[in-house]
């Protein structure tokens, strides 16, 4: 017995779209009873709210086409300016229902205009009679617009006194979203996670024809038993089904095994799932490099190049700050002069190593080290001349920002600030090979 029905929408189009939107049946059933008949003024705006890839988007895109109800679909970071938003909408109002052909040029800088404009695309589409859906996704954005641009969004059935309403999509709540001048209260509807059945159930779907769905779903079982308890998104799994699913199915495809033994088939998979949930989320390597590994038999972590746990993009010279940051922190004041100095003259480490020096200063930790002192560093190990101007001073606040430096002590003190490189080894130099610098020859412990 089919989940959804309404008298509005023939029964043939609801079993389709149920096929279409798995587990997000009691959600799309409370939508169609909020929009009712099409002529119908349905509510003026809806705040639809859930956590990242709980299907918002996807239903709301599915509902409205499936179902040929006029809509705009906007992405509100996409189009990150009011008159962008607007102006997009009007657009695509102008081409509504599909295949109708843009008449002019939309130019739409205030408010107003909008409304003005809007009516005049609605009666010329001959929309009056059906209600006409406006999504805007990523609404969060719009708290970074004009203030009047949320409050009219949420009224604009009253503004425009046609039928219209605005459906937004967020990953925040509405609390967040509430003007402290007040305004129209949408109509709010939480999306929840996928719990593991429904992510089993939607990720068994794509399995491929060549292999029964029985088998994939055990598959499918495995992976989540895996990855669940640190990743719940429907578009992470399901990328990883697909990218570890060769790797499963090699004892089957060589006779070793057979479908059902799925004892040596979890054996066969286990090492490899294990690689692969050290780097969720992160796309270190891109799907062709991590299947040819698979293949080799070989560690993620051989692959040439930089991962994307030791290496973050920086400009040219936040990588010699950082660099030299690192030096400050971890080689004694005494060995500038040697590290740093063309005409140093031979100087032995045993005659400067004091007893309590014999601890490597890695095991020590980083020491905290003079604004002056990191840009006399960073003089010496950069080729071209730096000038101490503003730009240098702002990537040094942009890598405390980024916590790969930290200041120590208050921000008044009269001798200047004073910082510490937080970072790893094992970061230093991978941010060192791309600038071609070789930073073990300036580290005091591995002389």
């Amino acid at each position: 017995m089919p989940n959804l029905e309404h008298p509005a929408y023939p029964a043939a189009d609801l079993l389709h779209l149920e096929g279409l939107v798995p587990c997000r049946e009691s959600q799309v059933s409370m939508l169609l009873s909020i929009f009712g008949e099409r002529q119908q003024f349905s509510f003026p705006s809806i705040f639809i709210y859930g956590h990242t890839s709980s299907g918002k988007t996807y239903v709301m895109k599915t509902l409205l086409t499936t179902l040929q109800l006029p809509h705009v679909f906007v992405n509100c970071v996409e189009y990150f300016t009011s008159r962008l938003l607007l102006e997009e909408i009007l657009i695509q109002l102008q081409s509504c229902p599909p295949g109708t052909e843009q008449s002019s040029p939309v130019h739409c800088d205030t408010l107003n205009d909008f409304v003005r404009l809007f009516k005049q695309a609605v009666a010329r589409q001959e929309l009056q009679d059906q209600t006409l859906y406006i999504v805007l996704d990523r609404a969060e954005q719009l708290r970074e617009m004009e203030a009047n641009i949320l409050p009219a969004f949420l009224r604009l059935q009253e503004l425009t006194d046609r039928n219209v309403t605005v459906i937004l999509l967020s990953e925040i709540v509405w609390e967040l979203f509430r003007p402290n001048t007040g305004c129209f209260e949408p109509f709010t509807m939480y999306f929840p996670d996928y719990s593991i059945g429904h992510l089993q159930k939607i990720l068994s779907q794509n399995h491929p024809p060549e292999y029964s769905a029985d088998f994939y779903a055990a598959y499918i079982n495995i992976l989540l038993g895996v990855f669940y308890m640190v990743c719940r998104d429907l578009k992470e799994l399901r990328h990883l089904a697909a990218l570890n699913f060769a790797k499963y199915c090699e004892p089957v495809v060589r006779g070793e095994a057979n479908e059902r033994d799925t004892r040596k088939l979890w054996k066969n998979i286990e090492p490899h799932l294990k690689k692969a949930m050290k780097t969720v989320y992160l796309r270190e390597i891109s799907s062709s490099q991590w299947e040819r590994l698979q293949h080799d038999g070989e560690e993620p972590g051989q692959l040439k190049g930089l991962s994307a746990h030791t290496h973050v993009e920086l400009p040219y010279y936040s990588k010699f700050l950082l660099i030299a940051a690192y030096l400050a922190s971890y080689n004694p004041v005494r060995t500038d002069k040697r590290f740093f100095l063309k005409h140093h003259g031979k100087i032995r480490k045993t005659n400067f190593m004091k007893k309590h020096e014999k601890t490597s200063n890695h095991l020590l930790g980083p020491k905290p080290f003079a604004l002056d002192r990191l840009l006399a560093i960073l003089y010496s190990i950069v080729d071209d001349r730096v000038a101490p101007t503003a730009n240098i001073f702002s990537q040094i606040t942009s890598l405390v920002t980024l916590q790969l430096l930290s200041v120590v002590g208050q921000n008044d003190q009269l001798d200047g600030p004073r910082y510490k490189c937080t970072v790893s080894l094992d970061f230093i130099r991978a941010i060192a090979r791309t600038v071609n610098f070789d930073i073990i020859k300036y580290l005091y412990d591995f002389l």
